[in-house]
């Protein structure tokens, strides 16, 4: 029924609070979204349905921006439209409309450049009030005066901002091109299954109680690994999942405890194989999402490389601040702090922050501390030159250096007048850990990072296995992953060197996936458990299914699982993983909209065989 005429969508009265809609009907049928409305469809009649983002009443003429997802466009009601005019004025945010008008064309001096619909408008004739919204907890236009509590908790109103319709769409593109590549490159996408066996190796698992099997438990996948390569062994040759993941551990900005990956394995393939086939995948996401060429094939590292020059295996190679082992030159200061620890079998390691010189003592104390609190017992500092002293070295340990080994120095670490020289002496571990992570602070300190790069690198040739304080070897990826087959003869006699046909793929200093070719000989695969500790017995009882499948003829083999959260959160420059997943939990792991976790019924707990017994206090 035309609003003209009165009936069911008259101007609402205001009893009460003015705003009910109970009961009337929608009889207009959506033509064309908000956002995609331009120049070219100017004389068009359209209808639009959207949420009301804002609304101004200049007395005679109303103007309301009408959201969608896919953006805003203003409408604008003239006195003349009676009936719609009237309904208009009572309009207030998040309130759902239909509205029927014309496209028309914004004057010269009304056009709004920031927006894509900026140089049209919508002359409303007809308005339908589908639901009025009561006063929201925040606007979805303002969040920023809003914490992320409250957003978690709204997360339905979060969801509204273009912020999070944004990182929605592009993460479906990049899922959608994900299946797309999968498929043309011969994948079969397959689902494993959710609940599987208990396998406590590497992060700690959900435990799923069964009410079938009392006392006993279902897991969730920490990962689809062993059933992914089972399907190999069954011949499928090529697997793809967007597969979901499960780790109850601590949180923090990139890790939540249920995440997406894509997953993937193939059959006899190398490593190279798997490299090549990532890179061109990464490739054309880049290029179809976001517009950007790729240089490819990305730079690679070796993990010791990638340890020696950045302190970590996960290098963000956009900015330089490269760790340096100065020990040679140590040895001829008289600084006791490094005559100590190259005495202990230690290393001194420097990096040169650029145009460093002037930080302040308290700045330096505050890095000296972070040192300390990574583990080092100290932090070295050199400032170097300055206006007034081109060519000196200065602070508390340039005295006990003589001046040619601070030109040595000065040449190492490609230092010059106005840069800070750090040093850290200790084990190679610690001196790797601590200014690793001081590179990082500096870098964003100093604003060394470059906005708008993409630096990708492949981490290779990670050793197979680590010593614990214990002594205790334990895999460095997981059990399954295959040594290098010239490495194989060092499992017998020197495990800790044997290196690993193990690859992760970092992005600005962000590890977004990783993999590995498995072992498919069940010899090597006893061997491996035998050095791992893992008895034959307690093999088979964790992983028997696999090792069955592995005595009736599995293929070589390999994959990787890139992090869908973590990719999209880089493509998109976000903080943090939750910035792109519809529904997360805190850093408490708490889903503050449905007040997940939660106590259950008694009842269900007897059903299922279990009682509740007080756990730890949490801090």
């Amino acid at each position: 029924m035309d609003l003209e005429t009165g009936g069911v969508n008259a101007p609402l009265g205001r009893a009460g609070n003015g705003r009910s809609t109970k009961g009337i009907p929608v009889t207009l049928k959506r033509t064309d979204h908000c956002g995609c409305l331009r120049p070219g469809d100017v004389g068009r009649q359209v209808v639009l349905a959207g949420w009301v983002q804002s609304y101004r009443d200049h007395g005679g003429v109303v103007f309301v921006d009408l959201r969608d997802r896919s953006g805003v466009v203003q409408v604008v009601f003239h006195p003349e439209a009676a009936a719609a005019h009237a309904l208009a004025r009572q309009l207030r945010n998040e309130d759902v409309v239909l509205i029927r008008g014309a496209v028309t064309a914004r004057g010269p001096k009304a056009v709004n450049p920031k927006i894509p619909t900026g140089w049209i408008e919508v002359v409303a004739e007809q308005i339908e009030v589908v639901n009025q919204a009561e006063p929201p907890p925040f606007l979805p236009s303002q969040p920023e005066a809003v914490n992320e509590d409250l957003r978690l908790k709204y997360r339905y109103l979060d969801l509204r901002r273009p912020e999070m319709t944004e990182a929605l769409t592009l993460r479906h593109r990049v899922t959608k091109l994900m299946r797309d590549f999968g498929d043309e490159h011969g994948f079969l996408e397959i689902e494993t299954p959710m609940l599987y066996k208990s396998t406590p190796e590497g992060a700690r698992e959900f435990l799923v109680p069964s009410r079938l099997h009392p006392g006993a438990f279902y897991a969730l996948p920490q990962s689809p690994q062993l059933f992914k390569q089972t399907l190999m062994v069954a011949g499928l040759d090529r697997y793809l999942q967007i597969a979901r993941c499960f780790r109850d551990e601590d949180l923090r900005a990139d890790r939540q405890p249920e995440f997406t990956q894509l997953d993937l394995e193939m059959s006899f393939v190398d490593r190279e194989d798997v490299i090549n086939l990532v890179t061109e995948l990464l490739r054309r996401l880049w290029k179809q999402v976001l517009d950007v060429e790729l240089a490819t094939p990305f730079p690679r590292l070796s993990w010791r490389q990638a340890m020696d020059r950045f302190g970590v295996d996960r290098p963000d190679t956009r900015f330089g601040l490269e760790l340096r082992d100065v020990s040679a030159a140590a040895a001829q200061t008289d600084c006791a702090v490094f005559q100590q620890a190259l005495a202990a079998g230690g290393c001194v390691q420097m990096i040169a922050a650029p145009g460093a010189a002037g930080l302040t003592r308290r700045q330096l104390d505050q890095l000296t501390e972070s040192a300390r609190q990574l583990g080092a017992k100290g932090l070295a500092w050199l400032k170097l030159g300055g206006e007034s002293e081109a060519g000196a070295m200065g602070g508390p340990i340039a005295k006990f250096i003589p001046a040619a080994v601070q030109q040595e120095l000065r040449r190492l670490t490609g230092a010059s007048d106005g840069d800070l020289l750090l040093a850290v002496a200790d084990t190679r571990e610690i001196g790797w850990r601590v200014l690793g992570e001081l590179r990082s602070t500096l870098a964003r300190q100093l604003n060394l990072i470059p906005p708008d790069r993409h630096d990708f690198v492949w981490i290779v040739d990670f050793p197979c296995l680590e010593r614990q304080a214990g002594g205790r070897l334990v895999a460095r990826h997981h059990p399954f992953t295959a040594p290098l087959d010239e490495d194989l003869p060092l499992l017998a006699s020197r495990p800790e060197e044997a290196r690993a046909k193990a690859y992760d793929i970092v992005l600005n200093g962000v590890e977004i996936g990783g993999g590995s070719i498995r072992i498919h000989q069940r010899q090597v695969q006893a061997r491996m458990f035998a050095l791992l500790g893992i008895s034959p017995e307690e093999a088979q009882r964790k992983f028997g299914f696999l090792l069955d499948a592995l005595r009736f003829g599995a293929p070589p083999h390999g994959g990787i699982a890139l992090g869908l959260d973590r990719l999209v959160m880089l493509m998109l420059k976000r903080q943090s993983i939750r910035d792109v997943m519809a529904f997360p939990k805190t850093q408490s792991g708490a889903d503050l909209m449905t007040e997940a976790p939660s106590p259950v019924e008694p009842r269900q707990l007897q059903e299922l065989a279990i009682g509740v017994i007080a756990g730890p206090k949490r801090g």
